[in-house]
């Protein structure tokens, strides 16, 4: 018997790609909807272990993906904002949501995929409500999943006459770990749980595969998963590389117990079954449920113990620092504003406390008239320019997006305090190139200047570094003590201005050293007017 293998193969690779669509397009009108309340979640909701996987339930059916889910608490990781023991417990909750997508396609509404559609249509092109526009992108979504389904299941009704795709499902079911490996792999490949359970949902219906040997199949599938965590862990911070594991080790360790345990689980999947009246597509998903559920249980109390196992495992050797941008994580752009500005708001400090060593590194430079300083200022001052432009374009990109008010005026205030960092390191590669003129031309200051010197550079590093830190802490009485010290500099860089002209006048300095000595009070006033912008902008926004 000849068969239309063209055919097959277009409706099983068109259906798979309606139906990833539909999972894809269903989740982003579920996250336009949720709003800031993804925020509200990610900021409240994580401080215990129970509350973490709750979160990351709740997150995956918005998002409709747990490695989603995982990527997004990788980045956070990465991002200082939760801890490793914390991500793990939002991981669990996402293995846990995912399930959700599995129990949507038990419902069995490929019937009416088209209307559902239809009206997804019509709210989507008829009206301009934003609400309306992202609850007809989610209807939509929801009846692409199911006219996917279909065309998908068209597709698999005719191998069941084919006998070489019928002893291949005879080996798989022979064999437990085969079917676990084809499932991991088949996982890894589309990069959705959610698409393999339901094309393995849709074998089970279609009487190609029984329920038994599905189920290595599902196992293989939640391990599969973690693939997309781990290639978004590659390049990033140690802390989200650790994450990313600790997502494999979880559903690794879950996927071979419960192989180890298939027979009283497929006892359970059938008891089940035969108790609720399940239909194929439901008992999957029932399966699904019970072993993320179950999995999530007995690893709870285990999660200290994964930190351990992943601390231990994945190390970092490296000893030299790098001076690099790690937190700006594309993936927070258009999965949410207010992560991404935090991440933005993590390397502008990153900048600003580095942008105090190079002062300090200049300062040490002036007195001690070490290279060694000067090479390290202005190693700083390359690092502080990369930031800028690295923050730059992540803020500019993240400006195009959907924000709001109070995020676009934390946007604008970040992207004005990284441009008030990048003067700071301006101004200190000024000072450092008016020290090289103190070396290379043996210009000798004053005792009496140096120690004018080192008063004012003093209150000038002391001013930088509680700009930051008011920033860093949302501290508005810190920051107004900035903005008092700043009238402080003022007063004493025209005193001292005034005391160097005097010293010129009777013959203690020497003219070029009376132009360096101005030169480096002027550069010190600057950086200590941009200090002063950066507390303002701490005083002008809301936390």
């Amino acid at each position: 018997m000849n068969f239309p293998y063209q055919v097959i193969i277009f409706q099983l690779i068109g259906g798979l790609g309606i139906f990833v669509f539909g999972i894809k397009f269903m989740g982003e009108g579920l996250k336009n909807i949720a709003g800031d309340r993804l925020r509200t979640i990610l900021d409240r909701y994580t401080s215990t272990p129970l509350r973490g996987i709750l979160s990351g339930m709740v997150i995956t059916i918005l998002i409709q993906s747990s490695s989603g889910t995982a990527v997004l608490a990788v980045g956070l990781v990465s991002a200082g904002v939760l801890s490793l023991k914390k991500a793990i417990a939002i991981i669990m909750g996402a293995n846990i949501g995912t399930t959700v997508t599995a129990f949507i396609i038990g419902f069995q509404l490929s019937e009416y995929a088209l209307p559902i559609m239809a009206l997804g249509s019509l709210l989507l092109f008829f009206f301009k409500n934003k609400m309306v526009i992202h609850a007809g992108q989610t209807i939509f979504g929801f009846g692409s999943l199911f006219l996917g389904l279909e065309i998908m299941g068209a597709g698999l009704e005719p191998l069941r006459l084919v006998d070489e795709f019928r002893e291949l499902m005879l080996g798989i079911s022979s064999s437990p770990f085969l079917g676990f490996i084809a499932g991991a792999l088949f996982t890894s490949v589309v990069q959705s749980s959610s698409a393999s359970v339901g094309v393995l949902q849709e074998l089970h219906a279609q009487g190609l595969i029984t329920l038994k040997a599905s189920l290595p199949i599902l196992l293989g599938d939640n391990l599969g998963t973690t693939i997309t965590a781990l290639l978004a862990s590659i390049g990033a911070s140690l802390a989200a590389k650790r994450t990313a594991w600790a997502h494999v080790l979880f559903n690794a360790a879950g996927a071979f117990l419960f192989l180890l345990l298939l027979q009283p689980f497929a006892l359970l999947v059938t008891v089940m079954k035969e108790a609720f009246g399940l239909n194929p597509h439901m008992s999957l998903a029932f399966a699904h449920g019970s072993f993320n559920i179950l999995n999530t249980l007995i690893q709870l109390p285990l999660i200290a113990v994964l930190v351990k196992i992943v601390t231990a495992f994945v190390r970092d050797n490296r000893e030299v620092t790098e001076y690099r941008t790690s937190h700006l994580d594309p993936v927070f752009i258009e999965q949410s504003a207010a992560i991404a500005l935090g991440q933005a708001k993590e390397e502008v400090l990153r900048m600003g406390y580095l942008s105090a060593k190079g002062l300090l590194e200049a300062q040490d430079y002036l007195f001690s008239r070490e290279k060694i300083h000067a090479e390290a200022a202005r190693g700083m001052e390359e690092a502080i320019n990369q930031f800028d432009r690295d923050i730059e374009k992540y803020l500019v990109r993240l400006s195009s997006t959907s924000l709001s008010h109070a995020e676009s005026a934390k946007n604008s205030m970040m992207m004005n305090t990284a441009r008030d960092i990048e003067r700071v390191g301006d101004h200190i590669e000024n000072l450092i190139e008016l020290v090289d003129y103190l070396v290379s031309h043996k210009v000798t200051l004053s005792d009496s200047a140096m120690t004018d010197l080192k008063e004012i550079f003093s209150l000038t590093i002391f001013s930088l570094e509680q700009s930051i830190q008011a920033l860093d802490h949302h501290d508005c009485d810190q920051a107004r003590r900035v903005i008092k010290n700043e009238e402080t500099i003022d007063r004493m860089e025209r005193t001292l201005r005034k005391k160097h002209i005097l010293r010129i006048n009777e013959g203690l300095c020497s003219a070029p050293a009376g132009i360096i000595f101005i030169d480096i009070l002027t550069n010190l006033e600057r950086i200590g007017d941009h200090a002063v912008n950066i507390a303002e902008a701490t005083l002008n926004i809301r936390k």
